[in-house]
């Protein structure tokens, strides 16, 4: 499906700017009561990737922002808190320029990124609603695949709750599992260190690394650079603070009327700090169809940290999706 294309089947306006230079920002507005579409300059991370397009969509109450990469079934990827799509697209667009056939879709959740907190969002089951309306908006009535990382993994995990019926498979990677209070959690331990220069990193995000990375490599602190403290730098910290408040569903996750029968992937850190392993056990049983991974030398940032195990479980997982959907 073509830009021009994508833009009637959204209902929305499309400008090209594909004559034009792409180092300028160039951003027009549609008028389009649902989604707005808006053609920018080439979006890049450092390692090859396809060419992303940023889009937003007008909901009743608040306009989610996202990006969409390649065409295809739709792959619906949620960030963790508090960062935004950026932190899925160093993840998952590695694997993808190598895996034709997917629509990637990155939204910013509410609070993060370009999507703004409304004073009126206080609960998940709110943001579940925005999520929600999002998918009926974007995705509209196609089966899509939803991978989801941390806080992302807990809102995944609602969407089976409402959306099983439509969902052709579910990757969790280090997911969350409820509030933190309520986790059991390894203590950190720094399976490799080397020498690094924080030279141009803020002391709050140089903390943030030492306290969460298992692996201290330039290497690692580079992907951080480029995927999470930008995110972490554009968040709604007075309105995550709110919702932090009400951080768990009024609904027991665990509880699913009947099991997720699609094909799943549990993806945990051993030494993760933040939301461990041990947790998602639980649940495994109403996942019959799960593969659930738990990697040693990796915490919170697994994808970072075991890169190539990642992109292997991550390509086999969508293979089983693959192989599911056709029958």
């Amino acid at each position: 499906m073509n830009d021009a294309s994508c833009a009637r089947y959204y209902k929305c306006s499309y400008t090209d700017f594909s004559r034009r230079n792409r180092n300028h920002a160039i951003v027009v507005p549609s008028q389009s009561h649902c989604c707005n579409t808006y053609r920018i300059r080439t979006l890049q991370v450092s390692r090859k990737t396809t060419q992303g397009k940023e889009m937003e969509c007008r909901l009743d109450r608040i306009t989610v922002h996202y990006e969409v990469r390649g065409e295809g079934r739709p792959f619906l990827a949620l960030h963790g808190w508090p960062l935004d799509h950026r932190a899925m697209v160093g993840a998952f667009e590695p694997i993808f320029v190598r895996r034709q056939g997917w629509k990637r879709v990155y939204p910013d959740l509410p609070g993060m990124g370009k999507t703004e907190g409304p004073e009126w969002l206080v609960t998940q089951d709110q943001v579940l609603d925005v999520l929600t309306g999002f998918i009926e908006r974007v995705i509209r009535s196609e089966r899509f695949t939803v991978a989801g990382l941390s806080y992302g993994g807990l809102l995944a995990q609602g969407l089976v709750h409402r959306l099983a019926d439509r969902m052709d498979g579910l990757l969790l990677l280090v997911p969350s599992m409820g509030p933190e209070e309520t986790r059991d959690l390894p203590f950190h331990h720094i399976i490799h260190r080397e020498p690094i220069s924080f030279e141009d990193v803020a002391s709050e995000n140089v903390a943030g690394f030492k306290n969460m990375a298992v692996v201290q490599t330039q290497k690692h602190l580079e992907a951080w650079k480029r995927d999470i403290i930008p995110g972490v730098k554009a968040a709604d910290g007075e309105f995550l603070g709110r919702l932090r408040k009400n951080y768990a569903f009024s609904f027991d996750i665990a509880a699913l009327s009947e099991p997720f029968t699609k094909p799943v992937l549990f993806l945990h850190g051993r030494q993760d700090n933040v939301c461990g392993y041990r947790d998602a056990w639980k649940v495994l049983e109403s996942y019959p169809r799960a593969t659930y991974a738990v990697l040693d030398r990796a915490g919170h940032s697994l994808q970072m940290e075991q890169p190539v195990l990642f992109e292997a479980l991550t390509g086999e997982w969508l293979d089983r999706v693959e192989e599911a959907a056709c029958g």
